[in-house]
């Protein structure tokens, strides 16, 4: 039988499925302890609900970039067959770029989920990457980038057409930064990111221009990791009100916290799963579900609602639970929902 996914989403059917979560740790002992975090909620969940991210680009201390691309190395290759490891790499511009793409994605490429490139400003760029990639054998590693600076933000849907993009990242403070003060610094706070025109106008931009092309936007940082509630709505605005589909995390505290905030209710699961159920049933043909008329477009979402309930950790009823096990015989769900 079809899958669901393939029947909904027709030509974005290889759009990837990425966690909600992207957890960036620069220090040795701060990603072994992400990955063991990872790990663990792997198996409390089911599912690996967050990546995590091995950072050179703010991690690798001047002069020790060499160093530090060979450990990261040595942990990607040393993790859990399980586990979802990338790595940010340094600006193309960056004297060790060349080396970090050559080490990293040459000797762990097998092992890496994709690649980070921060300050990536055109399409020149990606083609500089994919070059490097080229030379160290690691073509088939996708490319999630960052989007930090006005020029880049203007070029988002060229960036987001790429066909080896899978992802594009908003750099908050970096974009704040880079307009020479005309916007304050309280626009890289919890509130301000929220409130700026050019900050907003940013992430919409990116936002849309993933959706354009089939790609993962994912939402910026929020420095005040120890302020949970904070962190909780501006997830729940980034997920909610914003488009985004995945977000960072800089602290191990802020990756259960946003997980809740890109989870759909219990209650949203529960009606996705009998429409979809119902669906299948009628071999996609439009119904009445609790006095709405349903057709593909709605299944479509409810489709998608449940592969985030997935991401998330969320239980989903045993008929679609099926659909996310891999090689699983798929049955015609039997369930009377209308």
């Amino acid at each position: 039988m079809q899958h669901p996914r393939e029947i909904l989403l027709g030509a974005q059917a290889a759009e990837a499925v990425l966690p909600v979560c992207d957890h960036y740790s620069g220090v040795e002992a701060r990603m072994r302890k992400s990955l063991q975090l990872q790990a663990e909620m792997t198996e409390e969940f089911g599912a690996c609900v967050f990546d995590v991210t091995l950072d050179c680009e703010d991690g690798a201390p001047v002069g020790g970039e060499a160093e530090h691309a060979a450990m990261v190395v040595a942990l990607a290759l040393a993790a859990a067959p399980e586990a979802r490891v990338a790595v940010r790499v340094h600006p193309v511009d960056h004297p060790a770029f060349e080396q970090d793409i050559a080490v990293i994605a040459g000797q762990a490429g097998q092992r890496l989920t994709h690649i980070m490139v921060p300050k990536i400003e055109s399409v020149r760029d990606i083609l500089q990457v994919e070059k490097a990639l080229q030379r160290a054998s690691a073509l088939h590693l996708p490319l999630h980038v960052l989007i930090e600076s006005p020029a880049a933000v203007h070029r988002a849907f060229e960036i987001a057409a790429q066909p080896r993009v899978q992802s594009l990242s908003f750099g908050l403070m970096d974009f704040v930064s880079s307009h020479g003060g005309a916007i304050p610094a309280d626009a890289m706070g919890v509130a301000g990111q929220f409130s700026h025109p050019l900050v907003l106008r940013a992430k919409l931009e990116i936002a849309s221009a993933c959706h354009a092309h089939g790609k993962v936007p994912s939402h910026c940082v929020v420095t005040e990791f120890n302020d949970t509630q904070a962190l909780q709505a501006a997830a729940e605005r980034a997920a909610r009100s914003l488009g985004f589909t995945r977000m960072w995390s800089i602290h191990p505290g802020q990756i259960r916290p946003i997980l809740a905030a890109f989870s759909p209710a219990e209650s949203e699961v529960e009606a996705a799963a009998q429409i979809i159920a119902a669906a299948i049933r009628a071999d996609w043909a439009p119904i009445a579900f609790a006095g709405q008329l349903h057709d593909r477009a709605s299944y479509r979402y409810f489709w998608q609602l449940l592969e985030r309930a997935q991401q998330t950790g969320r239980a989903l009823p045993p008929e679609m639970a099926v659909y996310f096990q891999p090689a699983a015989a798929v049955p015609l769900p039997t369930t009377e929902t209308l």
